[in-house]
């Protein structure tokens, strides 16, 4: 079975090895066949496909294979645009195509992540593909308050409905400064991108008057090392919050961590659930040293949490 990417705009972006596939295959699936009849009657390719889409895949996996199995079948797969599975259909068949020992070949081409990545001007020896947020804001912030340490560039797929809405989201959870860049119509007539800081792109999408209409690939610069370092400050300071005080927390965070108080006291103050009038006390210069016992009890279990986590940070990252 051979999985085959195809255009994600301009119909010139297909390879001649895609086609053949398509036009000599025993078997055609594609995610809507009225989608990839444009692109057959555009080369001249006089056949007909099989829909197989979100709302039939699981159901029509099984079978699917095991015809291709017991029939020989040369079997092509394509999506409406670019790489099959990448946000699109085909993952309940492949795993089915798999469970019958039938090959499965790439036929690569098109990909909106990776055109969007190599005109974004952000790092792109490291990136993380994030497809589509959830539709629920709740959990769209929740998934972005996921990746806020995530030292490499982050793709995401959106929707011209939802894009102002999650460059919104991201601004309130990575920062307004955050370098971003955002790819509109990629490979069409109108293709534009919008490049800057996070509040700058927004500014720009919002100010277009085409900027809520088309596809969009939006992409997030690594977080700076001053994210990871409130990150980890904001994580300690929470694993101690039902140990001690909140003022020794401060104290013990800024001495685990090897991070100024005054740094950890601001964390701290930022921090939705600390009341500013309960955390007065820790900026001082002449704050009650800590019990040693209390600091050996506390600092084991903490460091030993800090080197669980791949983004930690201690004296030595400052």
């Amino acid at each position: 079975m051979y999985l085959v990417a195809t255009p994600i705009g301009n119909l010139a972006d297909v390879t001649v090895r895609a086609l053949q596939m398509i036009a000599q295959c025993d078997l055609l699936l594609a995610e809507d066949t009225r989608t990839t009849a444009r692109l057959l009657d555009h080369y001249g390719i006089a056949r007909t496909a099989q829909a197989l889409h979100e709302h039939n895949e699981r159901e029509q996996a099984p079978a699917l294979a095991s015809r291709i199995r017991t029939e020989n079948l040369a079997a092509v797969l394509v999506s409406d645009a670019g790489t099959p599975l990448l946000s699109d259909p085909g993952f309940p068949l492949v795993q089915a195509a798999l469970a019958e020992n039938i090959t499965l070949r790439a036929v690569p081409g098109a990909s909106a992540a990776l055109a969007a990545l190599s005109v974004a001007g952000l790092p792109s020896d490291r990136f993380s593909f994030e497809g589509f947020l959830p539709a629920r804001e709740a959990a769209a912030r929740t998934r972005l308050e996921r990746l806020v340490t995530e030292d490499r560039t982050l793709i995401f797929y959106e929707s011209p409905r939802r894009v102002a809405r999650t460059l919104a989201l991201m601004q309130a959870v990575f920062g307004a400064d955050r370098p971003a860049c955002v790819s509109r119509e990629l490979t069409k007539l109108y293709e534009t991108q919008y490049r800057g800081s996070l509040a700058d792109v927004t500014s720009q999408v919002v100010a277009d008057p085409y900027g809520a209409t088309g596809e969009f690939v939006v992409l997030v610069g690594p977080a700076p090392a001053s994210a990871l370092v409130v990150h980890e400050v904001r994580r300690v300071l929470q694993t101690l919050a039902t140990q001690v005080t909140r003022r020794t927390a401060i104290e013990l965070t800024a001495s685990i961590l090897g991070r100024s108080r005054n740094e950890v006291y601001a964390v701290a103050l930022a921090m939705p659930d600390t009341a500013p009038a309960e955390l007065s006390i820790a900026q001082g210069a002449g704050d009650t040293t800590l019990g040693e016992s209390v600091r050996r009890s506390l600092e084991g279990p903490l460091k030993g949490l800090l080197e669980e986590s791949p983004g930690s940070i201690g004296q030595d990252a400052r």
